[in-house]
């Protein structure tokens, strides 16, 4: 039997046909998180929705119960974002508010990047009534995302793969929205996006920059004082 190949998914995401939705990146939500390091996930994050700022790709920010439980979005996160709607709900399934439904309709895109609190049940939830539902294209952006354990991480992402959402990083994303550093319109923040959250990759290109093209650092600083031995 000749298999099916899924020809949507095989096109790149671009700042064209992808949109962003981050879900319940809240700080009650974090406390419970334990499949990726906190401070790892919030860098994460914040860094994707820069990401998206730079290339213009619609995002929305929802958020679940703020004031009885969950707490605000990370203050990082709303930074980047500071005239965004909030779209706040009771479900845990983003897909079952109405406003969710009419953002994600409004950009007329169909392939939706997601990053969200916890992955074995609003990431899940979402992802497979989407797709059921709104006929959706789902990359759910696994580094940007948490779960209650390592275990239930996991299986959750086995189970939305199985049922074919397609497996992300944030850095991936970017790169992909990046696509050709011919594109000097975005050269700059992107790298300003990898120095600043790209960890070993980060101190690569200072270290590049700065000890291979002579190029100025990136932050002013006092006077460099000469050695002087002791005694």
């Amino acid at each position: 039997m000749e298999a099916i190949l899924d020809t949507a998914k095989l096109e790149q995401l671009s700042p064209q046909n992808s949109q962003l939705i981050i879900i319940d990146q809240q700080p009650q939500m974090a406390f419970g998180v334990q499949s990726i390091d906190r401070q790892v996930l919030k860098n994460n994050v914040v860094a994707l929705a820069k990401a998206a700022k730079v290339f213009n790709v619609p995002t929305i920010i929802t958020t679940v119960e703020t004031k009885s439980f969950s707490g605000p979005p990370f203050p990082e996160l709303l930074a980047v974002y500071p005239q965004a709607p909030i779209l706040e709900r009771t479900s845990m399934n983003s897909w079952d508010d109405q406003k969710v439904r009419d953002a994600l309709a409004k950009t007329g895109r169909k392939k939706v990047i997601v990053s969200g609190l916890w992955t074995e049940v609003c990431n899940n939830s979402f992802a497979l009534a989407a797709m059921r539902e709104g006929g959706y294209e789902i990359y759910m952006v696994e580094d940007a995302s948490g779960g209650t354990s390592v275990a239930a991480h996991n299986y959750s992402m086995l189970r939305m793969i199985q049922a074919g959402v397609v497996p992300v990083t944030w850095q991936q994303v970017m790169l992909e929205w990046q696509r050709d550093w011919a594109h000097r319109e975005t050269y700059d923040a992107v790298m300003n996006i990898v120095k600043e959250h790209s960890g070993a990759y980060g101190m690569g290109v200072d270290y590049a920059y700065t000890m291979v093209h002579n190029s100025p650092e990136r932050v002013t600083h006092g006077p460099v004082l000469e050695p002087v031995a002791a005694g």
